[in-house]
């Protein structure tokens, strides 16, 4: 097997960890959404179960404002030059709706919290406390508020599930069936470190 061509572009090493680290964190949080509102649960769990999911949330959102943050100092690798103009407008719509979803729908979830009727704190992973969002907790009316802030943070959930397919579809095209470098520039180097490794002699020295 060849080792993989380190010429090609590819993300910083950084930017690859946080890709994955919120990846999974929205699929622990889509199954956990789905988990709480169709599962039966006595209280107890419940209330364990909407504190995790308030945890990976406020996650999610510092994660994001990080990647954004490595982003603009970072800048990504160019697109193929194969690629269509128009598709490289639709990749950077794609890309701006889901760093938009990235934010909104934790914000929502922050924003649902802080307005609740219940006024539960929210202590990430059972070791920090975090404050609720200013005025949210002073409203009047915090029982309408909270059952449309409800409304928004759900459709936004599934919204952001939507865009994470799209785009998980698009990176599987371009590797499955335009076979070019699109995804293999987000994925861990592994392969070749492995390479190289098992190319060297245990004195250190290149075979």
């Amino acid at each position: 097997m060849m080792p993989l061509d380190r010429s090609l572009p590819r993300y910083t090493s950084v930017a690859i960890a946080l890709h994955w680290i919120m990846a999974l964190g929205i699929l622990i949080l889509s199954i956990l959404g789905l988990a709480m509102v169709h599962g039966e649960w006595l209280p107890g769990r419940l209330f364990q179960l909407y504190q995790l999911h308030k945890s990976i949330g406020i996650t999610i959102l510092l994660l994001a404002a990080l990647r954004l943050a490595w982003r603009v100092v970072h800048r990504p690798p160019p697109l193929p030059d194969s690629m269509p103009a128009f598709e490289r407008t639709a990749a950077a719509g794609a890309h701006l709706a889901l760093y938009t979803m990235l934010f909104a729908v934790p914000l929502t979830g922050w924003a649902l919290v802080s307005a609740s009727v219940f006024s539960i704190p929210t202590v990430l992973y059972g070791l920090i406390a975090w404050p609720d969002l200013p005025v949210l907790p002073g409203l009047p009316n915090k029982g309408r508020v909270e059952g449309l802030l409800k409304l928004v943070h759900a459709y936004g959930a599934y919204v952001l599930i939507a865009a994470v397919v799209v785009h998980a579809t698009a990176a599987v095209r371009h590797h499955v069936i335009l076979r070019d470098d699109v995804l293999a520039r987000m994925l861990p180097n592994l392969r070749s470190r492995g390479l190289d490794a098992s190319t060297r002699n245990p004195d250190g020295q290149s075979r």
